[in-house]
């Protein structure tokens, strides 16, 4: 039911205005009549009671005029929602036939662009030229007559004529194919003669394995090897190659080969195959991948680093034998991605060596190769570009996997025809036979010199480990027949250690002393005296020699920096260690040094002069013979001996 005010009718017959007015009227008139009947019950009296009901009377009154006009004002209110409302779906209709036009405009312009850039497939053919067309097409395509002056005649005889041209193809085409078929059968027929052929080949090359073996030709293993060599990378192809071929005719005691897997070798060439898997197949797959959470970030540059850092399955271990037996075992390998070469370094000794504490950085195999030429750590890779490879996976320096990967040296890269120019890097370095032939043979007699030199300083350790100087026969000469100073101690110790020494600051400030050195500390003894030497030991041992640095303990610390005797006695075995080489190639010495510091020390105690304040006799008495005891105003003292004449004289 729809109820019906009597005011509806009302509202287009009244002013709003005029109601506006007579509603403020009104309640200045509540307002007056309240403040009336507040007056008159507060004044308490009796008479008032008839006064205050007349205005409660006028005052519902005006209460039911403020009712009339609320509903009025309703009641326009929603007159005007509704006229709103009207307007506004018409003003959505006109929106929405605007909108259709629109659509209708943009669909046009759509199909007249689409029909402007229309193509035909005849503009994708490749037709002749006006010139060759004219030329070769017979006239009846041709037509000039006509063609010339229309362009689209023209271009209907221009596809014409190759049309023509391509049926004639097609024939020839065809007639390939069959002399392709018919090659092919004479090709089959030829393998099937060959592949007949192999086995007997096979039976007559293990027939001859008892003459290769007995001739000590084995043709078979090296026919293998060389099979083999076909899948390595073209650094390591060169390295077999070049190292190979000097060890056939310069070096019989060199021996190489190849390591790893020929089938992982294969299948870094074969192309992936292409993946046709059913649709229920790639559903599975789908729903795996979902399931399957996604790899963190350092998990995903973990991967990446390992990518980087990948190495080829094939290397190439060349076996150094010398004349005792001992062998030095390279293993090269290559790194795919930073196209760089490493080398890993294992020695095997013919007899069993006595363990010395001290040798254990000799024959390290991440120190025995160190500095094989000048300069030469293996500790960052020679290739510039790596550094920008590096820095895309977060990898700061390559010598935190030298261990795991090998030592990437400079030799290692030229003997493996790899060559990186500093001045103008290239973007691909190609492997170069004539770079690994020029190097190959002095790179395998400083390897062989190397080994040499640190098994003869191993043995030479076990001794002085002992309190033992080994001097042979050949440097008894050097020195008198009695020496009373001993060693009493020979250790290693760490750069770090060697760097806090005081007296060792003038050999470090020179460059003479670096990480990849070796250093020792060694104790000689006489009496109270004792006297501290730090040894530097350069990895070129015994073509560059080892720095010695002193300090004496007698009646306070003595030094070069506050005793000259010190420094001359120093200057005996770093200036003049020409002297106690020895026979060649002098890997004795180091022992000759220490041999030396003993006896300039037995000079430099016994020539002191004698403490009158001391009661009792000299502490080191004068056994050596010496012309002078002390000479010029540094007051020096002879510390070369002469042989035979046996005395001691000032250089």
């Amino acid at each position: 039911d729809v109820r019906y005010y009597s005011e509806e009718c009302e509202v287009d017959l009244r002013d709003p205005i005029k109601d506006y007015e007579l509603y403020r009227e009104t309640c200045q008139e509540l307002q007056r009549l309240m403040a009336e009947i507040q007056e008159l019950k507060s004044r308490g009296i009796k008479d008032n009671a008839s006064e205050i009901d007349e205005r409660r009377i006028q005052s519902c009154v005006h209460f039911m005029t403020l009712k009339k006009l609320n509903r009025l004002a309703h009641i326009r209110l929603k007159k005007g929602r509704d006229q709103t409302h009207e307007a506004k779906q018409k003003v959505d209709a006109y929106h929405l036939q605007l909108q259709n036009l629109l659509y209708e405009v943009m669909h046009l312009q759509k199909e007249i662009t689409k029909c402007l850039e229309f193509k035909s497939k005849h503009e994708e053919i490749e037709l002749v030229s006006l010139e060759e067309f004219y030329k070769e097409a017979p006239p009846e395509i041709s037509r000039p007559a006509i063609t010339l002056s229309e362009p689209h005649q023209q271009t209907l005889a221009r596809l014409d004529w190759e049309l023509e041209q391509r049926k004639r193809l097609a024939e020839k085409y065809k007639e390939c194919l069959t002399s392709k078929e018919k090659i092919l059968k004479e090709i089959e027929v030829k393998k099937e003669y060959l592949s007949s052929l192999q086995p007997r080949l096979n039976s007559i090359m293990q027939a001859s394995l008892p003459v290769q073996e007995y001739l000590f030709m084995p043709f078979d293993q090296a026919h293998k090897q060389y099979e083999t060599a076909r899948h390595l990378p073209p650094p390591l192809y060169v390295l077999f190659v070049q190292a190979s071929a000097y060890g056939q005719a310069c070096d019989k005691k060199l021996v190489v080969a190849i390591e790893g897997s020929v089938e992982e070798a294969k299948a870094l060439y074969k192309p992936p195959e292409d993946s046709q898997d059913d649709e229920s197949d790639s559903d599975a797959e789908e729903e795996q991948t979902t399931k399957r959470r996604r790899p963190t970030l350092g998990v995903q540059l973990d991967d990446k680093r390992k990518e980087m850092l990948k190495r080829h399955p094939l290397s190439v271990t060349v076996d150094l034998k010398c004349k005792d037996e001992n062998v030095l075992h390279l293993t090269f390998y290559y790194l795919m991605n930073l196209n760089v070469m490493t080398v890993k370094a294992k020695v095997t000794t013919a007899v069993e060596m006595t363990t010395a504490i001290s040798a254990g950085d000799l024959l390290s195999p991440d120190s025995l190769l160190n500095c094989l030429y000048p300069g030469d750590h293996g500790r960052k890779t020679p290739n510039p570009a790596n550094q920008f490879q590096f820095d895309k996976v977060g990898i700061l320096t390559l010598s935190d996997y030298v261990t795991e990967l090998g030592h990437p040296y400079v030799w290692v890269q030229k003997l493996g025809g790899l060559h990186f120019p500093k001045d103008q890097p290239q973007h691909t370095v190609a492997a170069d036979n004539s770079l690994s032939a020029s190097h190959m043979e002095l790179t395998v007699k400083l390897l062989r010199t190397r080994l040499q030199s640190r098994l003869a300083l191993h043995k030479q350790f076990a001794s002085l480990e002992h309190g033992v100087v080994p001097v042979s026969s050949e440097c008894q000469h050097l020195f008198p027949t009695k020496i009373v100073s001993r060693l009493v101690k020979w250790a290693a110790i760490p750069y770090e250690d060697y760097a806090e020494l005081p007296y060792t600051k003038d050999v470090i400030e020179a460059s003479l002393a670096e990480d990849t050195h070796l250093y020792y500390m060694a104790l000689i003894e006489r009496g109270t005296a004792k006297l501290q030497a730090a040894v530097v030991l350069n990895p070129g041992y015994s073509t560059l020699p080892p720095v010695f640095s002193l300090c004496l303990n007698w009646k306070g610390e003595r030094t070069s920096s506050n005793d000259d005797n010190i420094r001359a006695m120093e200057s005996e075995v770093n200036v003049n260690y020409k002297e106690l080489w020895g026979p060649k190639p002098g890997y004795q010495l180091l022992t000759n040094q220490l041999q030396r510091l003993c006896m300039v020390l037995d000079v430099y105690l016994e020539t002191e002069p004698h403490d009158t304040s001391v009661e009792g006799p000299k502490e080191f008495p004068q056994e050596k013979m010496c012309l002078r005891l002390v000479r010029g105003p540094m007051r020096l003292k002879p510390f070369k001996f002469n042989y035979p004449q046996g005395f001691f004289s000032h250089r």
